[in-house]
């Protein structure tokens, strides 16, 4: 294994190019595969990892959004939740003080509940808590895409970063209630339903799902590789970047193909 590592560390640098081109290659069957237009493309992104079901999604005029109200508010709540740790928390590594992530244990319980409630009405016999609406379902899943930063952001700053600040990003309970607010205000948005609002939301929204799954692999191979805590900028670890964005896209691109396989359209699972 030592001797695999040593090999595999060793052609890394030279890698770049070659690892750069078939990224390319395969961005580039992903545009010529799937359907056409910015929303097409950020469709085939929900396409593999959300049920998209049409009643159970906001609409952009008669079409629905690339996720459905669940996960658009995971994603962005991700999205929002990176960006502010990045801004007020560069470079922090540790996870939040017990209080924080009892708030953050409370979003995850919402998600979990609405989740389930939302899954048993699809059975008429089974009973339920109360009536889903898609703005629960897009509230508590902005909570749990807050949750996921919470956890992504310090663990990608210990993992590949040489100096780092030994503190957390969201260090006061102010900083989660403005970050709270925040993403409060971006659900608002959704809400309103503005095609001016939801067209550059759900383009966000499908952008955040190839975000996050760049983050997980590129910490998978730099784990694997055994190069943890080597680097000080992007620069150095863009190998990794680039393998990342392309395990990312080519995990979309095969679960595409498995669901259009069965299913024979891009459109949401149907129900009743």
């Amino acid at each position: 294994m030592d001797s695999w590592l040593q090999r595999a560390l060793a052609k890394i640098h030279w890698a770049k190019i070659p690892l750069s081109v078939l990224v390319l290659l395969l961005t580039t069957g992903f545009l010529v595969l799937t359907p056409e237009g910015l929303l097409g493309k950020a469709d085939a992104i929900g396409y593999a990892v959300c049920h998209r079901i049409e009643i159970r999604s906001y609409h952009l005029g008669e079409r629905p959004l690339p996720l459905c109200a669940r996960c658009t508010g995971m994603y962005l709540g991700a999205i929002a939740g990176l960006v502010f740790q990045h801004r007020f928390g560069y470079r922090c590594s540790a996870t939040p003080a017990r209080r924080i992530l009892a708030i953050f244990a409370l979003l995850a319980l919402a998600f979990a509940v609405d989740g389930l409630n939302s899954y048993l009405t699809l059975f008429p016999a089974l009973p339920h808590l109360y009536t889903p609406t898609n703005s629960l379902r897009l509230i508590t899943g902005s909570g749990m895409g807050l949750v996921i930063a919470a956890m992504l952001y310090p663990a990608f700053q210990q993992l590949v970063y040489r100096q780092v600040r030994d503190e957390p990003a969201l260090k006061t309970l102010s900083q989660v209630f403005w970050l709270l607010f925040i993403t409060a205000f971006i659900d608002l948005l959704v809400m309103s339903q503005n095609p001016l609002l939801l067209y550059p939301l759900a383009l966000l929204s499908a952008a955040g799902v190839l975000i996050l799954l760049t983050m997980i692999y590129t910490l998978l191979w730099i784990i694997v590789l055994r190069r943890e805590n080597q680097y000080n900028h992007w620069r150095e670890y863009s190998t990794f970047l680039i393998t990342g964005f392309g395990f990312a896209l080519l995990q979309i691109m095969l679960i595409d193909l498995g669901r259009f396989l069965l299913t024979g359209t891009w459109d949401g699972f149907h129900i009743g």
